[in-house]
């Protein structure tokens, strides 16, 4: 089942993910950090909430949970490695296991490299990956707690998957990562024309993600690193990048 997607603008530069099957009419929202934009969100989209995906534990990914599910009911899933820092969950899960959505079947995915407890969700046949802040485009998240041996291997996981896989990150950041982007890999012509695209949403006010992870294979030089020495070095530049 395909679901319907749209990024909810949150907080300063977050996103939250409003999820739709529209066939049973099923919603859910992945990372709800602030309750007044998600309640005007669920709301337009027919007044119901069904599910709540948590990624991972950051107040600027979970603040609105227990409000949202008192609103509607909804269920609330999470990392059970990290259900003693999450919002009281529902429904824990470990990597492999999986979530639905009405008629739509999702799989987790441990994603360990900014937190610990890091996961994403997987729905194939839409196909969706919602990796909150383990992959944004062109970028990656700091490694907040775990190494760098840890972030490369979430971010290999997620370069096997499908090329035509849309990526949901928790941030927009795009504009930002591209002018590092442009400073360590100059050459890259998909990176250029990718650069020059994310200049023109921004300045109509659109967000620059979903993008598709072919896409990102090609530009993000994060998912290009080809070992994680080269990742490890990427990760430190980025994190004194001005």
């Amino acid at each position: 089942m395909v679901l319907v997607i749209r990024p909810v603008p949150i907080l300063t530069d977050n996103y939250a993910w409003l999820l739709r099957d529209e066939e049973s009419g099923a919603t859910a929202l992945v990372d709800p950090a602030e309750e007044a934009p998600l309640v005007a969100a669920v709301e337009a989209a027919g007044g119901r909430l069904d599910q709540i995906f948590l990624t991972h534990h950051h107040a600027d990914h979970v603040a609105a949970t227990d409000a949202l599910r008192k609103r509607y009911g909804a269920i609330v899933t999470g990392a059970a490695a990290d259900a003693y820092r999450l919002p009281m969950l529902d429904q824990a899960v470990d990597d492999g296991d999986g979530v639905t959505l009405g008629g739509a079947i999702g799989t987790v995915m441990e994603m360990p490299g900014h937190t610990r407890g890091h996961i994403a969700y997987y729905f194939p046949l839409t196909p969706a990956l919602f990796c909150g802040d383990t992959l944004f485009s062109l970028g990656c998240g700091r490694l907040f707690e775990g190494s760098p041996e840890e972030m490369f291997h979430s971010l290999r996981r997620i370069a096997a998957l499908p090329d035509a896989t849309l990526v949901c990150c928790g941030h927009e950041y795009t504009q930002s990562n591209a002018r590092f982007a442009l400073a360590v890999d100059p050459d890259n012509a998909a990176l250029r024309e990718r650069a020059a695209e994310i200049d023109s949403l921004r300045a109509e006010g659109r967000p620059t993600v979903p993008v598709r992870l072919g896409v990102e294979k090609r530009t993000n030089p994060f998912l290009r690193a080809p070992d994680v020495a080269a990742f490890a070095r990427l990760r430190r530049e980025k994190d004194g990048f001005r």
